[in-house]
Formats: C-alpha cells, structure tokens, sequence
C-alpha cells in the first residue's frame, strides 16, 4: 500500500471526503509538528495529513516548524509529499482560480531552519531540480481531471511574511519572470529533498499580489473566498493523486543523500547523528 504525504496550506484544515482512521501526536527531534497527524485509508492507499498552519491557522508562515513537519511525514512511513499551498499570481495568464504544478523556487526566507544538518554532521544535497518529476505529472493530470485549470511547471518565490509585499517588491519580482509568491514552499522543498521525500507543490492562484493595475489588491477575504470555490476540486484531486502515486524509487529524490553526506568520520557529529537517526539509521 503507497503512502501519500498531505500537507494542507490556507483554507485545507483536515482531509474531508475521506475516511480518517487516526489522529495521533508524534514528537520528533525538533519539537512538535504543526498538528497531529490524520491518517485515512483506502484498500488502495494510505493518507497521512498535517495541517501546516494547525486546525485553528494559528502558525503564521515564518513560526511554522517545517524540520519537525517533514521529520514526523518520514517516521509516519510517508513514502512522498504533496504540499497544497495559496499563492499570489505574478502572471496575467494564472488566473485566481488556476492551479500551478511547481518545479522551481526562489529563496527569499531569511529567518528559517533550513537544514536537518546540523554543525557536527555536514552534507550539501542538490536542488537543481526541486521536485519530482513524476509525482508532479500525476498531480497535473488529477488536476485537470478535477476541473481546474492547470499550469505545468512554473517558478514560486517564497518570502518570509507574514506581510503581503510591497507594490515596489511585486513589481521587481514580476520582473524576474516568476509564476507565483507565497509564504511556506520553502524550506519545505530543501527539508524534503534531505529526507529523501519525493516532493511536488500544488498551488493555487488566489489573487494578483498587488502588481495588477486593474485587480483589487490581495486581501485574507479574498484569499479565502478563492479557496472555498476550488474546495471540492482540491478535494477530488487529492484522491486522484492518491490513487495513482508513482513508484518513489523511481524519484531522483529517493537517492538525494547518496554522495552528499561529507562527513565521513561516524565518531563525529554525535549529537547531529543521534537527531538524524531516524534518517539515517
């Protein structure tokens, strides 16, 4: 049985239409994740959802503990991640409403736990390419089965917030030819890759930023009010992807830590290999 990893973003609080099995609290090395864990099942898959702002949207992107999100997604028997997120569109062409496969980031974020590697245990794993080609596929396909309309492939940008931007800082980023901006796609993407997690962004386009001469700047209401109408397709597209996972191994992310680890020597780094155990063995 696959195991699909969920992590929910604004406005994806549980995993309604499916049948929930459990709820449990799981510690990890690095503190609490953002919610317990809700695991639903299916003769044919098993679902396992973490709520990345908890239930009440109480974690503001830059206090989300994303190391103890993906460290607890790896112990639970996660198998690979497909995170749902709300993004502001950079082009005309991605209307709020219009889901985009990712498949590249810009790091913006300057105050975040980015690394499983702590000092003591040193490895440099390669993020040329960020996301699984395969698992993005599918969730392009269940996309476009759902009823959205689908970008494939696309660049986000992540800034810290928990600030919407400037129209000075919307205007430059647009200028860099980026698809989408949002608050929590990284170090959730680096964080997965280290755990060698096939990983895939699903985001939705809620409105233009501020950038657009003839649209309403982005508001929380309006975020929501998006969300709300692609609840049912997010829903079905959720299934869909479950139902037809890609086999893990075939992911270049299954193999990210073979030949990036640097510290050779196992008599050091002891107290960053205890926190890696359940990585590393």
């Amino acid at each position: 049985m696959r195991t699909l990893g969920i992590i929910g973003g604004s406005g994806v609080y549980d995993v309604p239409g499916f049948e929930v099995v459990s709820r449990r609290s799981l510690d990890t090395p690095y503190g609490s994740p953002s919610g317990p864990l809700v695991e639903a099942r299916s003769h044919e898959y098993r679902l396992v959802f973490i709520p990345r702002h908890g239930n009440g949207h109480d974690i503001p992107p830059h206090a989300v503990n994303y190391r103890a999100n993906i460290c607890a997604m790896k112990m639970a028997g996660v198998e690979q991640i497909l995170s749902i997120s709300a993004v502001g569109s950079m082009q005309e062409d991605i209307v709020p409403g219009h889901m985009v496969v990712v498949d590249q980031y810009i790091d913006m974020t300057k105050r975040r736990e980015g690394t499983f590697f702590d000092p003591g245990l040193v490895a440099h794993v390669s993020m040329a390419d960020p996301v699984c080609p395969h698992l993005a596929a599918v969730a392009a396909q269940a996309g476009e089965a759902s009823g959205l309309t689908v970008h494939r492939g696309g660049t986000y940008l992540c800034i810290d917030g928990p600030q919407f931007s400037t129209r000075a800082e919307s205007r430059l980023y647009r200028s860099w030819g980026i698809s989408v901006i949002g608050m929590t796609a990284l170090p959730e993407a680096k964080l997965a890759r280290e755990a060698e997690l096939p990983y895939s962004t699903v985001a939705f386009a809620t409105d233009y930023d501020c950038w657009h001469e003839a649209a309403a700047d982005v508001s929380v209401d309006a975020v929501l009010s998006v969300l709300k109408q692609n609840a049912a397709a997010a829903q079905k597209l959720i299934r869909l992807v479950a139902e037809a996972l890609p086999d893990p191994q075939k992911s270049p992310a299954s193999r990210a830590l073979q030949g990036s680890l640097i510290t050779k020597d196992s008599s050091k780094g002891g107290g960053a290999r205890a926190r890696l155990a359940w990585l590393l063995g």
